[in-house]
């Protein structure tokens, strides 16, 4: 018999690649605002409501809900939303088991880089490095505390964050964003173009996910990124070479970015070296660990 893994963040590209992985070896059921199919489970934790049904009998939860970082311009609301939608939905969860009394034998929860904090520097974070000082940071931690809760309070037990990267994905999400940018001649690496890009092929996060789940003796932090590290402009480079393009166009300067997104800029200004040593020597294997590899697969027929 199966065991059952319940997600959260059902309509997001992550979520929805990390079921089909898991199909075969898990029974798996989604907490979600549509609930069109017999394994969805109607939610809102804006309103505090949860179907107890999605629950019964689950043993594994991985929780990937959350409010999209960087589309939108981060008005005080949208910063709200951001925290919310990640930590009072995982509290939810928390609460809801705490009230049956039911111990779970993982939580399983995604968390980001910007833990690190986002600026550009030569320094190669790990998962002992500390937080950083700005907003994404500060959203990491508390929504990484939302986590530990469960261990604390004995709810699961073993929890583990994975702290991804930036994921690739052919249809959805940053590459598709910047390959229609460079297929259509705008592409160009923005600010210095020296910031680095920590990264994921969608793939291999999913495995990372399995990975951790099948094997109950890994709990902790993991850095979720590729071992390569690549600046914003390698990352622009790697992509124009995989759709046969080149990237004739002067990097786009730093204001302009600003004028558009506001402090949201921070996300594609920024960035530093994050490590994949711990996942690696936990003995997981990177199908993708290098840009050039991920870009012939995402821009393959």
């Amino acid at each position: 018999m199966k065991k059952i893994v319940l997600i959260t963040g059902a309509n997001g590209m992550l979520a929805k690649a990390l079921a089909n992985h898991l199909a075969d070896d898990y029974e798996i059921r989604f907490l979600s605002r549509g609930t069109s199919k017999p394994n969805e489970f109607y939610w809102d934790p804006s309103q505090n409501i949860i179907d107890s049904e999605a629950l019964v009998g689950v043993h594994h939860v991985i929780h990937l809900a959350g409010a999209t970082i960087g589309n939108k311009r981060w008005t005080t609301k949208r910063k709200e939303l951001i925290l919310s939608s990640r930590v009072d939905s995982a509290h939810l969860i928390r609460k809801e088991l705490s009230k049956n009394k039911q111990q779970i034998e993982s939580f399983i929860s995604i968390s980001g880089v910007g833990y690190y904090g986002t600026f550009t520097s030569d320094k190669k974070f790990d998962e002992l490095s500390p937080k950083g000082n700005d907003f994404l940071a500060d959203v990491c931690v508390e929504w990484e505390q939302a986590s530990h809760d469960f261990d604390k309070e004995q709810i699961a037990k073993r929890t583990a964050i994975i702290r991804s990267g930036v994921i690739l994905e052919r249809n959805e999400g940053v590459y598709k964003s910047l390959s229609q940018l460079i297929k259509f001649g705008f592409g160009s690496a923005v600010g210095s173009g020296k910031q680095y890009m920590p990264w994921i092929h969608i793939q291999d996060l999913v495995s990372m996910f399995k990975f951790i789940l099948d094997d109950s003796s890994q709990h902790g932090i993991f850095n979720g990124v590729a071992p390569q590290q690549v600046t914003n402009l390698q990352m622009m480079q790697a992509i124009a070479k995989g759709l046969h393009k080149s990237i004739r166009l002067p990097n786009i300067p730093k204001f302009v970015l600003k004028l558009i997104y506001g402090e949201m800029s921070i996300v594609i200004l920024e960035g530093s070296q994050v490590s994949a040593e711990k996942i690696v020597n936990a003995g997981f294997k990177f199908k993708f660990d290098s840009i050039d590899i991920a870009i012939k697969n995402l821009t393959s027929k």
